[in-house]
C-alpha cells in the first residue's frame, strides 16, 4: 500500500505500438495520475501498456504493426515486454515485472474488462473469482503429508506411554532379582564354607582335590554353554511364533484386499487429458475476456480508428463502419454488437465447462490416488509375507541346529558327571554333592547378574526415550497447528474478502450518497453441489441488495435492478477485497482505472479519493468533464501520443 515515509521514484513508460498508439513516452510518479482526454486518445491503450511492462498478457499489438514494445524504468530497475506478430497470433517476450501477473489482472489492473470488476454485474462465482490464486491442489497436499507426520510421531508416543507403563513393572522385576541375587550369593557362600570344613576334616592329596575341582569345573562350564543353548532356543521358538502370527495376519489382510477394478495408468492418461483440457480452457476464457474488453473498446472508439466519410459527425452516427482491429477490414458496428454478445455467452459456455473439467479432475485425482495406495499397500503386504517365508525357513533351521546342539550339550554333561564321580577321594559323595550344588548356584548366580544388566540397561533406555517424548509432543502440536493452518487457509481467505467487500461497500455507499440503497453485502453460504457423480459441500458467496421503499421499509433487491453506476461501484468495491485478502500490494504497486462514465463526476472523485491509499501508483484514465472534480494535488497527464 502507499506509505508516506519513503519518497517513491517516478516511473518513465515508453510505448511503441501498442493499441492505438505508434509511440509515446510518459513519465508517472507516485500517488494519483490522471489520464485526461475525450475517447479515442489512446488512454486505455497507454494502461493496457503500462499493464503489459508489469506482466499482463491482456494487450493488443496496433494492427498495423508486427512488434511492439513497452518499458518500464522504475527507479533503477528496467523491465521490457515485447509484442510480436506470428502469423494470426501475438507472441509475448520480455523481462516484465512480474512473472506471474494473475493477481494484478484479477485486482489491481480494473480496466472494464478485469473479470472481477464485471464479476458482479455478469452474476459470475464471486467465490470463484476470490479464490482462483488459491493453489487448493498444493494445500491438500500439504495437508496429507502433515497427517502422516503427525499420525507417525502419535504412534510413537503411543509407544513411549506404554512403555512408561511398562516401567514399574521393570523396576518392581529388578528389584525382586536383586533380592534373588543376594540370598543367592549367601546360599555360595555357605555352600562354599561348608566345603572347605569338609576339605579339611578329610586325608585327601592336593593333586586329587584339584582334580576333583577341574571336573566340576568342567561340569559347570557345560551346563554354562546349555543354559545358552536352551535360551537361545527359546528365543527362536517365541520368534517363530511371532512369524506365524504375522504371517496370518498378513494373508488375512491380503485377502480382503482383493485387486479393485481401476487402472490407474488409464485414469492418470484421462487426468493429464483433462489438465490439457483445463488449461485450453484457461487459455480461452483469457483470450474470450480480453477479445471482449478490446470489442468493447472498439465500440467505444477509445485508441481505434473509426472510418465514415470525410464529414467527422458521419464516424458518431450508428451506421458508421469501423477498423477490425484484428484483420483491418472494415464492419459494420452492429456485426461487432453482435460478435461481442457471441463472445460473452462464448465465455460464459467455457467457464461452466472448465468449472465440470475441474470437478472431474478431482474426482478421478481422487479415485487414482486411492487405487496406488491398495496397490502400494498389496504390495508391501506381498513383500513382508516374502520376507516372512525367508525368515521362517531360518528360523526353523536354527531351531534345529540348537536342539542338536542341546541334546549333545546333555551328552556331553552326563559324561563330564560320569568322570566326576568316578575319582575316588576320601568323603567323595558329600564332596561331589556340594560342588554340584555350588555348580548351580554359581549359575544361577550369573543368570541372575545377566537378567539385571539386562533390566537396567532397559530400564535406562525407556528413561531416555520417555525424556525424549516431550520433544515428540511439542512436534505433534506443531503439527496440528500447521494442519489446523492449512485447513482454515482458505476459510480465511473467503472469511477475510467477505469481511472486506461489507466492511468498505458499507463505506463506499455512505461516501456516494446512493438514494434509496441502504446496504450491499456479501453472506457466505455453505451448499451441496454435484460434482461429477457425488455431492461435496461447496462455499459459495450469496450477494444481498437492500433498498428502502418511499414508506421507508427495507426490502432485498437484486442485482438486475442496480443502476448502471451502482452496479460499477459494487464491482470496484469486490476487486478492491480481492485486491486486500491476497495482498496485491505486495506484489505490485500499481492500481488502474479506467472507464468510470457511467459514475457522475462528484462521485468519481470520491471513488478515486477513496481507492488512493491502496496503491503506491494510481492511475486512473477520465473524460476532462470527471477529472475536473478530482483534487488538484494529483498529477494530470492530457498527452498520450
Amino acid at each position: 500500500m502507499s506509505t508516506e515515509q519513503v519518497v517513491l521514484p517516478d516511473v518513465r513508460v515508453d510505448v511503441r505500438n501498442i493499441g492505438g498508439i505508434d509511440e509515446t513516452a510518459v513519465t508517472i510518479p507516485s500517488g494519483v495520475s490522471v489520464l485526461t482526454g475525450r475517447n479515442a486518445t489512446n488512454r486505455t491503450s497507454f494502461l493496457q501498456a503500462l499493464m503489459a511492462g508489469l506482466g499482463s498478457d491482456r494487450s493488443s499489438l496496433k494492427g498495423d504493426a508486427e512488434e511492439g514494445a513497452v518499458t518500464l524504468e522504475i527507479g533503477d530497475e528496467t523491465y521490457t515486454r515485447t509484442l510480436t506478430r506470428h502469423g494470426g497470433t501475438v507472441t509475448f517476450g520480455g523481462d516484465p515485472y512480474l512473472d506471474d501477473p494473475e493477481l494484478a489482472d484479477l485486482f489491481a489492473f480494473l480496466l472494464e474488462n478485469n473479470e472481477a470488476r464485471q464479476a458482479v454485474a455478469r452474476g459470475d462465482d464471486l467465490r470463484e473469482i476470490i479464490m482462483r490464486p488459491i493453489d487448493t491442489d498444493r494445500i491438500e497436499a500439504e495437508i496429507e503429508s502433515c497427517k502422516r507426520e503427525r499420525d507417525e510421531l502419535e504412534d510413537e508416543i503411543d509407544r513411549l506411554d506404554e512403555l512408561e507403563r511398562e516401567r514399574p513393572r521393570l523396576e518392581e522385576e529388578r528389584r525382586e532379582k536383586r533380592e534373588e541375587l543376594a540370598d543367592a550369593r549367601e546360599e555360595l557362600a555357605d555352600a562354599r564354607a561348608r566345603l572347605e570344613e569338609l576339605d579339611t576334616g578329610v586325608e585327601e592329596s592336593r593333586s586329587q582335590k584339584r582334580e576333583l575341582e577341574d571336573a566340576f569345573q568342567r561340569v559347570r562350564d557345560a551346563r554354562s554353554e546349555l543354559e545358552d543353548l536352551e535360551f537361545d532356543l527359546e528365543t527362536e521358538r517365541s520368534t517363530l511364533a511371532e512369524y506365524e502370527r504375522e504371517r496370518e495376519e498378513l494373508e488375512a489382510t491380503l485377502a480382503e484386499k482383493e485387486e479393485n477394478a481401476g487402472n490407474p495408468d488409464r485414469l492418470a492418461g484421462r487426468i493429464d487429458e483433462l489438465r490439457r483440457r483445463k488449461r485450453s480452457l484457461d487459455d480461452t476464457v483469457s483470450e474470450l475476456s480480453s477479445v471482449i474488453g478490446f470489442n468493447q473498446e472498439l465500440l467505444e472508439g477509445d485508441g481505434l480508428d473509426v472510418v465514415g466519410t470525410d464529414d467527422p459527425t458521419n464516424a458518431l452516427t450508428a451506421d458508421s463502419e469501423t477498423v477490425c482491429w484484428t484483420c483491418g477490414s472494415e464492419v459494420e458496428t452492429e456485426q461487432i454488437e453482435g460478435t461481442l454478445e457471441d463472445l460473452q455467452r462464448l465465455r460464459s459456455e467455457k467457464l461452466d465447462e472448465r468449472k465440470e473439467v475441474r470437478a472431474e479432475i478431482d474426482e478421478l485425482t481422487d479415485k487414482q490416488s486411492q487405487i496406488q495406495r491398495r496397490k502400494r499397500e498389496r504390495q508391501r503386504t506381498k513383500n513382508r509375507l516374502s520376507e516372512i517365508e525367508t525368515e521362517t525357513e531360518t528360523t526353523r533351521a536354527r531351531i534345529e541346529e540348537l536342539e542338536t546342539a542341546i541334546e549333545a550339550k546333555r551328552d556331553e554333561i552326563a559324561e563330564l558327571e560320569a568322570e566326576a564321580e568316578e575319582i575316588d577321594v576320601d568323603g567323595h559323595d558329600e564332596a561331589l554333592d556340594l560342588h554340584r550344588e555350588i555348580n548351580g548356584i554359581e549359575l544361577r548366580i550369573e543368570r541372575l547378574e545377566s537378567t539385571i544388566d539386562d533390566l537396567d540397561a532397559e530400564i535406562d533406555d525407556l528413561e531416555t526415550a520417555i525424556d525424549d517424548r516431550d520433544e515428540l509432543r511439542e512436534e505433534r502440536e506443531a503439527l496440528a497447528d500447521r494442519l489446523t493452518e492449512l485447513r482454515t487457509r482458505v476459510d480465511r481467505v473467503e472469511e477475510g474478502a467477505v469481511e472486506a467487500f461489507n466492511e468498505h461497500m458499507e463505506t463506499v455507499l455512505g461516501i456516494l450518497g446512493y438514494d434509496n440503497l441502504d446496504r450491499i453485502w456479501i453472506e457466505r453460504r455453505e451448499t451441496e453441489v454435484l460434482e461429477g457423480r457425488r455431492k461435496v459441500s461447496r462455499t459459495r458467496f450469496e450477494l444481498h441488495i437492500v433498498r428502502s421503499a418511499p414508506d421507508g421499509t427495507a426490502y432485498e433487491d437484486t442485482v438486475d435492478h442496480l443502476s448502471e453506476s451502482e452496479r460499477e461501484v459494487t464491482g470496484l468495491v469486490f476487486a478492491l477485497a480481492g485486491y486486500l485478502v491476497h495482498d496485491v500490494h505486495e506484489l505490485v504497486p500499481f492500481v488502474l482505472l479506467d472507464s468510470l462514465e457511467s459514475i457522475d463526476s462528484e462521485r468519481i472523485a470520491r471513488v478515486v479519493d477513496y481507492f488512493r491509499e491502496y496503491g503506491d501508483y494510481f492511475v486512473t484514465a477520465l473524460l476532462p468533464g470527471d477529472a475536473a472534480a478530482l483534487s488538484e494535488e494529483y498529477a494530470y497527464i492530457e498527452d498520450i501520443d
